[in-house]
C-alpha cells in the first residue's frame, strides 16, 4: 500500500481519509499536515489549491462526507456590498431592498470569499461565515443584504441573506437583447 494516494476524490494518508480533492481543490484535514502530504498534493496536476480545514477526518470517517459528494457537495462564494454603494442599502430585508433599489445587482457587490465547502446547508454556511470564518474570507461576519453563492460545472445558485432565511435570486446580469438588422434587397 503506498503512504499516500487519492483514490475516488478522497486523499488517503497511510489508510485514513483525511481529505478530497475536487474542482482542482484538495481540502484536507489539518490534523494531517506535513511536508509530505504538502508535497504530494502540489505534486498533482489535477490540483491547483490546497485548503486546510478542519473537521474533514471526523466527516470522512464517519461517512457523513460521502454521502454529501454522492449529492453534489459545491463551491462557495460570498458577495457583500461594496463600501462606495449607498450606506441605506446595507442591512436590508430583500423585500425592502427590492423596493427601494430594485434585485440586487452583482454591480454593487464585491467577492469576499471564494473556496470549497464543507457543505451544501445555507444555515450551516450562515453559521461558518458569521461567526468563524475560513482563511481568504475578507469581508465582515455574513449578514443580511449579502449574498452566498453555491456553484458548480453546472452553474451557480445565488442566496440572499434574508432577516430570517434566504431567498434564491437571480443575481447575474441582464444580457442585451440582439439587435436585429434588416437588410433590404433591391
Amino acid at each position: 500500500m503506498k503512504q499516500i494516494q487519492i483514490e475516488n476524490g478522497v486523499i488517503r494518508y497511510y489508510g485514513n481519509r483525511v481529505g478530497r480533492v475536487t474542482e482542482g481543490c484538495a481540502v484536507v484535514d489539518p490534523m494531517f499536515q506535513n511536508e509530505a502530504l504538502e508535497s504530494f498534493l502540489r505534486k498533482q496536476r489535477n490540483i491547483q489549491k490546497i485548503q486546510w480545514q478542519d473537521g474533514i477526518y471526523d466527516r470522512l470517517a464517519n461517512s457523513q462526507e460521502d454521502m454529501e459528494l454522492a449529492k453534489g457537495l459545491k463551491d462557495v462564494r460570498i458577495w457583500q456590498l461594496r463600501g462606495d454603494v449607498d450606506v441605506h442599502m446595507k442591512f436590508l430585508a430583500l423585500s425592502q431592498m427590492e423596493q427601494q433599489y430594485g434585485s440586487p445587482k452583482p454591480d454593487f457587490y464585491i467577492k469576499v470569499y471564494e473556496g470549497a465547502s464543507d457543505t451544501n446547508d445555507l444555515e450551516e454556511l450562515y453559521d461558518k461565515f458569521r461567526y468563524h470564518p475560513p482563511s481568504g474570507y475578507t469581508g465582515h461576519g455574513l449578514s443580511i443584504s449579502d449574498v452566498l453563492e453555491l456553484y458548480d460545472e453546472t452553474g451557480s445558485s445565488f442566496f440572499y441573506v434574508d432577516r430570517y432565511d434566504f431567498k434564491r435570486i437571480d443575481f447575474t446580469e441582464p444580457q442585451p437583447a440582439e439587435e436585429f438588422i434588416h437588410t433590404m434587397q433591391f
